[in-house]
């Protein structure tokens, strides 16, 4: 800048410009030059790089600059760096996503974007992040994503290619394939912190939308968490006040708790050791006030982190208290930060009396100085209420209302209403606390609120006499409008319950309504009339009256309200009553339907911020989907008078009503994530290291020009341990090496890994990872094992590991009497499986000596002399299972003629003969080849 003098002289100008219009005048005079200058059309490279310099500061001073874009627009495609920069600067202010000259740059960013000039790849990267919309966005994806995993791109144009994929991805996000998942998270183990924190903030995103697809970032974030807690892994430059990378920590944790708690118990001893050591660090509060506040961010996220796992009740207790002390605290942030803390554990606690303790503190935030404090305490009364509190908090909120900022007046009007019918325990303090709220919200009321109370009233006897005497007393007074919509339609339909109680006499519900008539809108005007048509039904003795009121009104300015006063003027004046009756018959019940309330309520705060695992109010609040649909087909209609506080009468009671206003859920709960191997293909060529191991101990699973993949297993009774050899056999190094098991038989075959493999392997290094396989009960699934690496660009192999339930068979003898006795014993299904079937493929043959190879090798004992038949096989083996031993009998009868086996299975314990058949048959019926043949 400081070698274009013309630029200088002309910032000089306008800030000496002592008035207004002398500052408009020397700006207008720059233009008519500028623009003059452009037709002219001979300008070199560095006169049109000065003149978008003044287009671009007289366009950021505020004024409108309509020409020069195209000439911005020509200075990307130059050779020059302060060219092209100053192009790029002004594309990304002068256009915008939709802009008609935005398509004519596209080709010259890919351009850049394939430069092997860094400065060149990180402008572009500038202009696809800001000025990119969908077609840029679409057009350019690749190239962004080629950037970020090209092993020659440096730390910062990776950086940049991040997090204009999170930009992106934020506008539009089907712009982030679905194919890039694993490579995205092989990102998280850069060595650079700056790229695996920008990585992080991709994944983070991500994960929110997509958990199954980035279930591999929830073994990299522990692993990246506990290299910087625990490990002090970390570069000097990113500690921040003592504090690692605080940034990451927050990012990291925040992934662990968009999945439920792992299964691999090492994988939870890793995060436990990192959470541990956070507690630990927050033990001392430093006085340094960065270094405090950065604690404090990491602190917050780990107990956010601690009640999602939600594993020990005494950690959870000590949480508790902690967090006592915090929202006492001097400072205001860290007030929230208790408080926000304190609405998570109330979402998740399976008791709320740790918060109860501090109730008196938490209602007293309410008066904060700092609003954002006052909303938090709001949220937390809202969920920490149950039928014990209900009354003292109700009130409470009440009579805080009357006081409150007029920006949450409207969410604690729906919250009141809210937690009034869930924890009401008569009909008497629901009416009257309901009926004081809408008195003292006046104009906060929606719409739903008023509706609601209809509702509940018009679906429940024992409120509906009680609910028009005090509505009828209102009504009297000066009350809102709300008040008097419930009022007009409670009267019409149940004032008759009424009628004959002192001062609620026909003519004084009526005189009551009439003076509504002056100040209410039209829309209150025509709810009353309705009320009056209602009126003529039920008291004839005050009819002149309400044939006065149609008369009247017939003649309204107010289409609507002269319609409707002239139709029932015509139907009270009938020659007969039937119509009338009929038409003017009791409302029926309202029919079952889910209150909008919570969704209006959670409306306010939905997008601002990122997803939460879960919702404002209470444990009941985040129950699943299924027990959602259920409290959602509750209805209405529920009984005041049966909640008995404590009981399990009023349990049952108060979760039938959940369907009334608070069952309706309002996000999607973190379920499990489906399997990512389950739907993942098969590497090519995996069967035959699988087939080779099938019944062996040791030996080679896959192997390529790269990697070679070993196996040696042993298994005694119900236990099994696995070690996985990984060795690189490449004269390279590999990095970010990750294992991810499936397990497809979850429910019956529990797995745990000792230790993980080392994340980066030197040329011929080896590493290895031992793995436990429990037997829970009968399974049929093999699990599956995804291993991944970066050697340059990413390979992934998924392996199926030879873990069945042969495993864990273990032979018997039994004598021929002995058999037949158990044989029989055992009867036929579902303790019996019986099938018959052939072999595959027509060039395959089976024998004598291959059927009793394979019997031996699924661990039966094959017992001589029992079947009358020598071709039979009988054999006799034990199942091992954590909760005991199953006692396993086989009968198999081949046909080597016609290549068939008929085979029969019992066993003491259903879907035991069934797992252990169909693995014989997947087995069996492979039959052999020619080789094999001769080879055996």
């Amino acid at each position: 800048m400081s070698s274009m003098r013309g630029l200088v002289q002309f910032i000089a100008d306008l800030r000496n410009a002592r008035a207004r219009e002398l500052e408009e005048k020397r700006v207008n005079k720059e233009l008519a030059n500028i623009r003059q200058k452009f037709k002219g059309g001979s300008l070199n490279g560095y006169q049109k790089k000065k003149y978008v310099c003044k287009l671009l500061y007289v366009y950021i001073q505020g004024y409108d600059v309509d020409f020069g874009h195209l000439e911005a627009v020509n200075l990307i495609s130059s050779t020059k760096y302060s060219e092209k920069q100053i192009g790029y600067l002004a594309v990304t202010l002068f256009l915008h996503e939709q802009h008609e000259l935005l398509h004519l740059v596209v080709n010259s960013i890919r351009k850049d974007l394939l430069d092997y000039n860094e400065l060149n790849n990180c402008l572009a990267l500038h202009a696809v992040a800001n000025v990119g919309g969908r077609e840029m966005g679409e057009a350019l994806s690749n190239d962004v994503h080629r950037l970020l995993i090209s092993p020659t791109s440096k730390a910062f144009v990776k950086k940049k290619a991040a997090l204009t994929l999170l930009r992106l991805y934020r506008k539009y996000p089907g712009i982030v394939q679905s194919e890039w998942a694993e490579r995205i998270i092989a990102l998280m183990d850069d060595p650079d912190m700056g790229v695996t924190l920008s990585v992080t903030s991709l994944v983070t995103a991500l994960v929110q939308d997509k958990p199954e697809e980035y279930r591999g970032s929830y073994v990299k974030a522990a692993q990246r968490l506990k290299k910087i807690v625990v490990d002090n892994d970390i570069a000097p430059d990113y500690l921040y006040y003592r504090v690692p990378c605080p940034w990451i920590q927050v990012k990291l944790l925040r992934i662990l708790q968009y999945y439920p708690p792992s299964e691999d118990g090492l994988i939870r001893e890793i995060i436990r050791e990192s959470l541990q050591q956070i507690m630990h660090a927050a033990m001392e509060t430093p006085k340094n006030v960065q270094q405090n506040n950065a604690q404090n961010a990491v602190l917050f996220e780990a107990i956010n982190l601690l009640i999602h796992l939600d594993t020990e009740h005494t950690l959870m207790m000590q949480i508790s208290s902690r967090l006592g002390k915090y929202i006492q605290s001097r400072e205001t942030n860290v007030r929230y930060l208790g408080l926000e803390a304190m609405v998570h554990f109330a979402a998740r606690a399976e008791t709320l009396d740790p918060i109860k303790k501090h109730q008196n503190i938490i209602m007293g935030s309410l008066r904060d100085r700092d609003i954002s404090v006052r909303r938090k305490g709001l949220d937390l009364l809202y969920s920490m209420c149950d039928t014990t509190n209900a009354g003292p908090i109700v009130n409470e909120l009440l009579r805080y209302l009357q006081t409150a900022d007029y920006a949450i007046r409207e969410e604690m009007v729906l919250k009141v209403a809210i937690l009034t019918e869930k924890y009401a325990t008569d009909a008497q303090w629901y009416i009257d606390m309901t009926l004081k709220l809408l008195s003292l919200a006046g104009d906060h009321v929606n719409d739903e609120v008023w509706q609601r109370v209809i509702q509940i009233v018009t679906n429940n006897e024992e409120l509906q006499a009680y609910a028009a005497h005090t509505l009828l007393t209102y009504l009297k007074t000066d009350c809102h409008e709300s008040l008097v919509k419930i009022g007009c339609y409670v009267l019409g339909e149940f004032g008759h319950l009424i009628a004959d109680n002192a001062g609620s006499s026909p003519i004084e519900q009526f005189l009551a309504l009439q003076a509504k008539m002056i100040t209410s809108t039209d829309n209150a005007r025509a709810m009353i009339l309705s009320s009056f048509v209602k009126f003529v039904n039920l008291f004839p003795e005050i009819k002149p009256q309400l044939l006065q009121m149609f008369t009247l009104y017939s003649h309204s300015p107010d289409s609507e309200l002269q319609q409707r006063a002239f139709e029932y003027l015509t139907l009270a004046t009938l020659p007969t009553d039937d119509l009338l009756r009929t038409v003017c018959d009791e409302m029926p019940p309202f029919s079952e339907r889910a209150s909008i309330l919570l969704s209006r309520l959670h409306q306010r705060t939905a997008g601002t911020s990122d997803k939460k695992t879960w919702v404002v109010g209470g444990k009941d609040a985040n129950i699943d989907q299924k027990e959602v649909m259920m409290a959602q087909n509750t209805g209405l209609k529920r009984s005041f008078t049966t909640i008995v506080n404590g009981t399990s009468t009023g349990t049952s009671t108060m979760s039938s009503s959940a369907g009334d206003l608070a069952g309706l859920d309002l996000s999607t709960p973190s379920a499990p994530p489906p399997n990512l191997a389950s739907a993942a293909h098969l590497t090519p060529e995996w069967e035959a290291g699988y087939n080779r191991l099938y019944f062996a101990d040791e030996g080679v699973l896959f192997e390529d020009a790269q990697i070679q993949i070993g196996l040696r297993s042993e298994f005694r009774g119900h236990m099994g341990v696995v070690k996985v050899y990984l060795t690189n056999k490449s004269s390279y190094p590999i990095g970010s090496l990750t294992t991810t098991l499936d397990n497809r038989s979850a429910a019956n075959l529990k797995i745990d890994a000792k230790n993980l493999p080392e994340a980066s392997l030197g040329p011929a290094a080896q590493t290895q990872q031992t793995l436990f396989f429990e037997s829970q009960g009968a399974f049929t699934e093999a699990p599956t094992i995804r291993i991944s690496y970066l050697a340059g660009a990413l390979q992934a192999y998924t392996l199926q590991l030879p873990i069945l339930m042969h495993r864990y068979m273990e032979p018997s003898t039994l004598s021929a009497e002995d058999f037949f006795k158990r044989w029989r014993q055992i009867g036929g299904p579902p303790l019996e499986y019986q099938n018959t079937f052939g072999i595959a493929g027509k060039s395959k043959t089976i024998n004598e000596k291959f059927t009793q190879k394979t019997v031996e090798g699924f661990r039966w004992r094959i017992l001589e002399g029992v079947d009358p038949n020598p071709n039979n096989i009988v054999g006799c083996g034990v199942y091992h299972l954590a909760s005991g031993k199953i006692g396993c009998l086989m009968r198999l009868e081949p046909n080597y003629e016609r290549k068939m086996y008929r085979i029969t299975i019992r066993a003491t314990q259903e879907a035991v003969p069934q797992a252990l058949a169909k693995q014989m048959e997947q087995k069996l019926s492979r039959g052999m080849t020619a080789d094999e043949a001769y080879r055996l």
